[in-house]
C-alpha cells in the first residue's frame, strides 16, 4: 500500500512541477494567466458491520483535484503601438478562429492584414460592433472588424455652413458713411467643396442698413450699391443679441466644373452678436471635404476605432466587443493565448468596453501576464522537495520489504 501512496505523491508532485514550469515559461507571454495545482486526499473507506461507511479507513495517497486558472489583472505596459490593446478590468476580446469557431483572449497584440481586417498574431479575426462615422453603435450583433486602409474616403459636398461672429455696434450706417464704408470691412471668406471635392471660395459681407440691422451678402463686391447676392437681414436687440428665431440663410455655390449644377447650402448665423467691439469671426465651419487617404488609427477607452485622413477628417469604423462569463474558471485553454467556452463557463455575455462590469480599453498598451516569477521559483523548489520526499517513502518501503524478505 505504501508503494501506491508514494507513487500517487510522485505523480501529483510531477504534475505540480509541470504546472509551475508552464507558468515560468509564460511569465513574459502577453495576457497569460497563472495556473495553480490543487490537490485532494485519497482515503480508503471500509464497510462496517452495519453496512455503512466506516470511519477507520486510512489515507492512501493524493490526487490532483484540478488545475485552476487565476484570472487576476496583469500589469498594463505602454507600447506606443496604437493597435495594441489591453483590457483594464473584466472581459475578454472575442475572436473568430480560422475554422470559424469562437475564442476569447486577453492578448491584445492586434494587426491589420492586407484586406484591412483586424487580426491576432495567429490570424484570428477580432470581433466587434458596427458603428456610424460618429461612433454610435448601429447593431447589437458582432462582426469581424475591418479598417478601410485601401481606397481614400470619398469627397463630400458642402451642405451646411455655421458662422459665429460679432458685428461692431459702433459702425455707422453704410449708406450715410463718408467716404462709403468698403464692403470688405465686415466680411469673411472660407472654402466649400463641390461633390468632387474641388474647393469653392465662399465670401460673405455684412452691411449695416439701420440701427441694429445688417444685410448679409454673398459673392465678390460688384460696386455700388450691391456687392453680390443679398442673402437676408439680421436684426439685434438692445443687448446685442440676434433676434430669434433666425431661419438659416441660403447660399448658392457654383462649381468650376460646368457639368456640376449650382447647389444651395444653408448658412446658420443664429449665434451672431452685435457688441461695441471690433468685428471678429469666432467660428466658421462647413461640413464638406475633399477626398483623403488614411494617415492614422486610434482606439478609444470604449473600444471605438477611429481612422484619421489627410483631409483632416476622422471617422469611426467599428467598436471592439468584449465578452464575459459567469464562471471564468470554467473556460478551457486551447493555446495561442485563447480560451473557449465550456458547459462549466456558461455562454458568453457580450457588451461594450466601459459598460457594466466590462473594463475599458487601453490603446497603445498590453496586459502582461499575472505570473509572479519569484513566487513560482519558490513554489518550484517546494514541489521539488515534495517529489524527493515521496521518492524517499518508496525507498523506505522498499528497505522494509527487503528486510522482511531476508528474515530466516
Amino acid at each position: 500500500m505504501s508503494f501506491q501512496t508514494g507513487l500517487s505523491g510522485l505523480n501529483a508532485s510531477a504534475k505540480n512541477l509541470d504546472v509551475i514550469g508552464n507558468n515560468i515559461a509564460n511569465s513574459n507571454t502577453v495576457g497569460a494567466k497563472a495556473s495553480r495545482t490543487e490537490f485532494a486526499a485519497v482515503v480508503a473507506s471500509a464497510i462496517g458491520p452495519s453496512g455503512g461507511g466506516g470511519a477507520s479507513g486510512g489515507g492512501i495517497g493524493v490526487e490532483v483535484a484540478t488545475v485552476s486558472q487565476q484570472f487576476s489583472q496583469g500589469t498594463i505596459n505602454i507600447t506606443g503601438n496604437n493597435l495594441d490593446c489591453a483590457v483594464n478590468g473584466g472581459g475578454f476580446f472575442e475572436l473568430t478562429l480560422k475554422d470559424g469557431s469562437a475564442a476569447y483572449t486577453r492578448d491584445g497584440q492586434f494587426k491589420l492584414d492586407s484586406k484591412g481586417n483586424l487580426i491576432t498574431n495567429s490570424g484570428a479575426n477580432v470581433m466587434g460592433f458596427t458603428t456610424d462615422v460618429l461612433g454610435n453603435t448601429t447593431s447589437t450583433s458582432i462582426t469581424p472588424l475591418v479598417v478601410p486602409t485601401g481606397a481614400p474616403i470619398a469627397a463630400k459636398a458642402t451642405s451646411a455652413i455655421t458662422a459665429q461672429f460679432n458685428l461692431d455696434a459702433r459702425a455707422v450706417i453704410a449708406a450715410s458713411a463718408v467716404p462709403p464704408t468698403p464692403y470688405t470691412t465686415y466680411g469673411t471668406t472660407m472654402n466649400g467643396f463641390d461633390p468632387q471635392g474641388v474647393p469653392i471660395p465662399i465670401k460673405m459681407y455684412f452691411i449695416k442698413t439701420a440701427a441694429d440691422a445688417w444685410d448679409v451678402y454673398d459673392g465678390d463686391p460688384a460696386g455700388v450699391p450691391i456687392p453680390g447676392a443679398n442673402l437676408g437681414a439680421l436684426t439685434f436687440d438692445n443687448a446685442g443679441n440676434i433676434l430669434t428665431p433666425v431661419a438659416p440663410l441660403n447660399v448658392t455655390l457654383t462649381s468650376t466644373n460646368p457639368n456640376i449644377a449650382p447647389f444651395v447650402v444653408t448658412l446658420d448665423v443664429s449665434k451672431a452678436t452685435q457688441y461695441g467691439t471690433a468685428f471678429a469671426v469666432s467660428d466658421l465651419t462647413q461640413d464638406g471635404y475633399t477626398a483623403g487617404t488614411l494617415t492614422g488609427i486610434s482606439i478609444s477607452e470604449q473600444g471605438v476605432i477611429t481612422t484619421r485622413y489627410s483631409n483632416g477628417q476622422s471617422q469611426a469604423t467599428g467598436q471592439i466587443a468584449l465578452a464575459d462569463f459567469r464562471n471564468v474558471q470554467g473556460l478551457k485553454p486551447v493555446g495561442q493565448g485563447n480560451w473557449v467556452e465550456s458547459t462549466s463557463s456558461g455562454q458568453p455575455i457580450q457588451g461594450s468596453p466601459g459598460q457594466g462590469n466590462f473594463g475599458t480599453i487601453n490603446s497603445g498598451s498590453l496586459e502582461a501576464s499575472n505570473i509572479d516569477l519569484t513566487a513560482e521559483l519558490v513554489a518550484m523548489m517546494t514541489a521539488q522537495r515534495d517529489y524527493q520526499a515521496n521518492a524517499q517513502t518508496i525507498k523506505t518501503q522498499d528497505t522494509v520489504l527487503q528486510t522482511l524478505v531476508n528474515l530466516r
